[in-house]
């Protein structure tokens, strides 16, 4: 792992875990360094900074953990708050460092990939252009679309891939995200990622389902979109999204521009993975810059959130229209109003975000109040639910319902705070006791968590809730299938080939074992 930054004590809260061998002694981050605030709020950020959930394990009394002391149990470098209440921007604030092992400090301008949070944003913008070029949100895609067609097949005989489709989710589109490319390597154009041809890393984008009948996640989508707004207005994806959104809305610390421009480098907090370890050139690149290329602050995002709130109420049109603003808050599909999340059984419009090596989550109401948190680090989503709880509590506001504890998080705080084995037990004595009904309990719980310590460089205890995993769920064949990648971690070649074969004779379809094990030098029957 890399050298950790300089540090400071820990508060008495941590020594608990520091005894535990699990937190080390000193705080790895930086306090924060550059914050914004109204002159009456240093002592509510402080509320939310101390005030996060208790860390509640299983037979014990709750621990209280800061937010400094929450980023140094999961390994986050850095993270960026901004706030918004009754209309305004009222505080934001950088915590830790841009990159695993520096020095250099998270700022309210750090930027950040804001991976799927782009696409609402690119949405106001085909909305806009919708608005004043008098395109129908419900006429066939390929009406607009000039330089790249969508093939129409069996599935779109009747029902249309519309622009309202493909911004709710519901256009029956393929390819759901995407992986991002080496800053180093060759960059796809949009029409080979939407085609899928080389150096492309996913599939092409078609339809397999038929339009408006199923709400399903399609990156793939919005790419579509991302072509059309540039066959119509004939200008680069990045300077539309700057002339549309991001001037007027005066998002100063934000651009669509991929890969990112070099003298914005210095402004950015690098990626990491969740064992702790830095992506390698720093970020990747994304050429699906609608669905994933944002790179931004959450400050810049809480304009996207403030602009909507106003737009909505009819005092703002800078971007679109009340009714426009409107449409795009109405539920379209399952969960998907146009471009933003819109949960049925909440109140809260937003959108999360998830690239290489970065987290991010905005939620607002359109009362105008709301917070965007942006992290540079896999495990970054961790912190969401706790800030969220935090910032909620401090405001008093309401429609947001916060995620129980699960399962998997149980299984995560003891594995981190006291050890492999302790989680094992709990998982194993909770699923002994479970209803079959408890569905929250899957192969899944200690897969990903095992992947997490692999990636950690624990391979002992990853190989060891793999196997406990094999043990708890024998007919699953991913299950086995990772026990085999745990041993061939390990050097474990024999008990590795074993597990791809066990693996492969109850799934014949997994092509990742026929893989494995050619590359371990045996065959596959």
């Amino acid at each position: 792992m890399n050298p950790r930054p300089s540090s400071r004590l820990l508060t008495v809260a941590l020594s608990g875990l520091t005894a535990l061998g699990l937190l080390t002694a000193a705080d790895t981050r930086k306090p924060a360094t550059q914050w914004l605030a109204r002159p009456t709020e240093a002592a509510r950020i402080a509320r939310v900074e101390q005030g996060l959930p208790a860390v509640t394990l299983p037979g014990e009394a709750p621990r209280q953990l800061s937010l400094p002391q929450w980023m140094e149990l999961y390994g986050i470098p850095g993270v960026s708050i901004a706030v918004f209440d009754q209309g305004s921007l009222i505080w934001a604030k950088g915590y830790g460092v841009k990159q695993v092992g520096g020095t250099d400090a998270v700022t309210v301008d750090t930027l950040f990939q804001a991976a799927s949070i782009s696409k609402p944003v690119a949405a106001l913008a085909a909305m806009h252009h919708a608005e004043k070029r008098k395109w129908s949100l419900d006429a066939d895609i390929n009406d607009t679309l000039i330089s790249w067609k969508l093939p129409d097949n069996e599935f779109t005989k009747e029902q249309k891939v519309t622009l309202r489709r493909l911004l709710s989710h519901s256009a029956g589109t393929t390819v759901s995200g995407f992986p991002g490319y080496s800053v180093t390597g060759p960059v796809p154009t949009t029409q080979q990622v939407l085609d899928g041809e080389k150096p492309a890393n996913t599939s092409a984008v078609r339809v397999d389902t038929v339009p408006g009948t199923l709400t399903r996640y399609s990156g793939g989508g919005t790419t579509i979109v991302q072509q059309m707004l540039v066959d119509q207005l004939k200008k680069p994806f990045p300077q539309i999204m700057k002339e549309t959104v991001l001037a007027p809305l005066g998002m100063k610390h934000s651009t669509y521009e991929q890969p990112l421009p070099k003298h914005l480098a210095p402004m950015a907090a690098s990626g990491t993975y969740s064992g702790g370890k830095s992506v390698e050139g720093r970020w990747h690149v994304y050429p699906e810059m609608a669905p994933a290329g944002l790179w931004t602050t959450p400050s810049d995002l809480a304009r996207v959130a403030l602009e909507m709130s106003k737009a909505t109420k009819g005092q703002s049109r800078r971007v679109v229209s009340q009714a426009m603003a409107k449409q795009m808050l109405t539920r379209q599909s399952e969960r998907f109003g146009i471009g933003f999340e819109r949960p049925s059984d909440q109140d809260w419009f937003g959108h999360g975000g998830s690239n290489e090596g970065y987290r991010c989550f905005l939620m607002a109401f359109e009362s105008g109040s709301g917070v965007a948190i942006m992290t540079n680090s896999d495990a970054g989503s961790r912190l969401f639910e706790p800030i969220i709880a935090s910032v909620m509590a401090e405001y008093g506001w309401k429609g947001y319902t916060l995620a129980p504890d699960s399962p998997f998080t149980t299984v995560d705080l003891l594995t981190r705070l006291k050890g492999a084995d302790a989680a094992i037990t709990w998982f194993k004595a909770r699923k002994s006791a479970a209803t079959p009904e408890d569905k929250q309990l899957s192969p899944a719980v200690l897969n990903d968590i095992a992947y997490s310590l692999l990636r950690s460089g624990k391979v002992p205890d990853a190989v060891k809730m793999f196997e406990a995993n094999v043990e708890l769920y024998p007919e699953d064949s991913n299950a086995h299938d990772s026990l085999g990648e745990g041993y061939a971690e390990a050097g474990r070649k024999d008990e590795a080939i074993f597990r791809y074969k066990k693996s492969l004779e109850l799934d014949p379809k997994n092509n990742n074992a026929v893989m494995m094990l050619e590359k371990l030098g045996a065959a596959s029957k």
